[in-house]
């Protein structure tokens, strides 16, 4: 089916996990966009209810923010097409893209299992990458994973899934969460800026719309 000309180019949301050693291994690009995404913000007050006055309205950080949206994925139009990936692995390969960002490095695991039989007292758990979640150019945002819930609704003759929808948890990483030197710190103070700006332009649009009606209202009263 052939695209109007003159509609907007629709931006696909995306998940990226970015690794220095694998940097193809955990991107996501939305086949569709969400139609729905729930925001939660709990916001992270330094007083508590023995605090004096002074500190009821002291702020210790940004707020903990959480996103939870549905994502779903469907080879039907690249099976149509014949795409060889499809049809020999279906979706298989993009669910594991997301998967494999709450999984450590297969090579870190076994180097980690030589160390222990070797007799290394004390191993570091692996570092997750560092995850992204954009939604348009306005919204980059440092996250983890906390909640993953994979639906699979259809397979192929090989039993590949070609249809299945991915529930997903996220928590936003601030500068509360991440050291002055990880690049995630930047990333969210930046999204803070462009948070207050549009704060700004609302609130400027607010008054500006507001002001005949307020003049009016005083001279009805006048009246």
């Amino acid at each position: 089916m052939s695209t109007f000309p003159g509609s907007p180019r629709l931006m696909k949301g995306a998940i990226v996990g970015i690794d220095l050693f694998n940097p193809l291994s955990s991107v996501v690009v939305f086949q569709y966009n969400p139609d729905t995404m729930t925001r939660t913000l709990q916001a992270q007050v330094a007083g508590s209810e023995n605090s004096g006055r002074s500190e009821a309205l002291r702020l210790k950080g940004a707020p903990v923010e959480t996103i939870s949206l549905d994502v779903e994925i469907d080879a039907t139009d690249q099976l149509e097409q014949a795409d060889s990936d499809a049809v020999s692995m279906g979706i298989y390969p993009q669910l594991s893209a997301l998967e494999m960002l709450i999984y450590p490095k297969s090579s870190l695991v076994i180097a980690n299992t030589v160390l222990l039989a070797l007799g290394t007292i004390e191993v570091i758990p692996p570092m997750a990458p560092l995850t992204l979640f954009i939604w348009g150019p306005k919204r980059a945002l440092p996250v983890k994973l906390t909640d993953f819930s994979i639906t699979e609704e259809a397979y192929d003759t090989g039993l590949n899934p070609i249809r299945a929808k991915v529930s997903l948890g996220l928590r936003v990483l601030s500068y509360n969460d991440l050291s002055l030197t990880h690049p995630g710190y930047a990333l969210f103070l930046a999204h803070q800026v462009v948070k207050e700006t549009m704060a700004v332009i609302s609130s400027v649009g607010n008054l500006a719309g507001s002001a005949p009606v307020a003049a009016a209202a005083r001279g009805s009263s006048g009246g």
